[in-house]
């Protein structure tokens, strides 16, 4: 199967809606409607790429400028029209019954031969927000 691909810059503004009331919610809806016209055209959606570009700069001079694109893709026409998938019937109810069940092994890890019993420390919410610094508050607290 070949494809053909789209390129389209990415949104860089959101567009303002009732319901969108945020820049990232603007900016969503605005991506999300992009989205959703290139897939009412047959497009499937493949990432977000940031590429550099030389552009102009004064006179003489050149700069590189990094563009967001998205990049979509579709089947092309004449592979679309030559696809026919088939239609696989389901099994018969004595086939499923009568083979014996796959018996499933996993591999020992062999790295740690038995487990230690002690679990990883629990972190709190406030360790993982990135405060180094207790404030009086949690001092007071931690003392009682």
């Amino acid at each position: 199967m070949s494809y053909e691909y789209r390129v389209i810059p990415a949104p860089v503004k959101g567009t303002k809606t009732k319901l969108a009331k945020t820049a990232p919610d603007r900016f969503a809806v605005t991506l999300q409607e992009a989205m959703n016209t290139m897939s009412a055209d047959g497009w499937e959606f493949v990432r977000a790429e940031t590429l550099p570009s030389e552009e102009r700069s004064g006179l003489t001079g050149t700069k590189t400028v990094y563009h967001n694109m998205l990049v979509f893709r579709r089947l092309r026409e004449a592979d679309l029209a030559a696809f026919q998938p088939k239609v696989m019937a389901p099994p018969s109810e004595a086939a499923v019954t009568s083979e014996p069940a796959a018996t499933v092994t996993r591999p020992s890890l062999s790295a740690v031969s038995e487990p230690s019993g002690k679990a990883p420390p629990v972190l709190s919410p406030r360790s993982l927000s990135g405060t180094l610094v207790k404030d009086a508050a949690d001092k007071d607290r931690d003392q009682n």
